[in-house]
């Protein structure tokens, strides 16, 4: 009688209320597509050219193999992230920024990255800091930047990201990320002025070093100063970029 009141008392269990809905088929896809637009945008290079960058749904159905449905979700979803716009007779096309709005996300990138800077001296691994010169060990009196301006330019994007990434800060990371199509698009285009390129790698190096021997005041400085510094390029010469 016991184990029957116990079974009658289980049999009386209300059923948790979860307000479940029921997973749409295509949903994973929606997301997917939207990640893979996503990285694939990051990564252009949208600021070489005067000339619009279009994307056409039917080609990216095609080549992610997936319906347009996906598609146009995730096309909604990188518009609401202000990634694309939808042109009425024309298509879409991939958002780029005024050059006021580049030199105020330049300006907030240099705040980014001086935090970066100051997090790095204080939690990262010396053996990890140093490792930042490797991405400019090709570079010396035989290989001058200057004369390998496509090399050093990934070069230095590559430093950048680096940067952010070892600061182990991934709430910087997911800043950065936000701005990080604009900026390096104007890295790019701004590090093969000869005002620049001459300073840059000596400027990189000042910050490993300053990060190697944990002077965290002048770490946070170089680095916030060697951005400001592309930012009032950008706001002097903006104009001149693509001609």
């Amino acid at each position: 009688m016991v184990a029957r009141a116990r079974t009658s008392s289980m049999d009386l269990m209300a059923e948790p209320n979860l307000a479940i809905t029921p997973l749409a088929p295509e949903a994973s896809y929606k997301a997917k597509a939207y990640q893979a637009l996503k990285q694939a945008i990051l990564k252009m290079d949208i600021y070489t050219t005067p000339e619009p960058v279009m994307l056409d749904e039917r080609a990216l159905s095609d080549k992610l193999g997936v319906s347009r449905t996906p598609i146009r979700e995730a096309i909604a979803m990188l518009e609401q992230d202000g990634l694309v716009k939808a042109v009425p007779r024309r298509g879409i096309i991939v958002v780029r920024r005024t050059k006021a709005e580049i030199v105020d996300m330049i300006r907030a990138w240099a705040a980014l990255e001086s935090m970066a800077a100051r997090l790095i001296t204080t939690m990262a691994r010396k053996r990890d800091i140093t490792a930042l010169r490797d991405v400019f060990k090709a570079f010396g009196p035989d290989h001058l930047p200057q004369d390998y301006i496509e090399e050093y330019s990934r070069a230095n994007i590559v430093f950048h990201q680096a940067l952010i990434s070892l600061s182990e800060s991934q709430v910087l990371v997911d800043m950065t990320n936000d701005i990080l199509l604009h900026v390096r698009g104007y890295r790019q285009l701004t590090i093969g002025r000869k005002e620049r390129i001459a300073a840059s790698l000596p400027e990189h190096l000042a910050m490993i070093e300053a990060m190697e021997e944990r002077d965290t005041e002048l770490a946070e400085k170089l680095a916030r100063d060697h951005t400001l510094r592309l930012a009032a390029y950008v706001e002097a010469h903006g104009q001149e970029l693509f001609a």
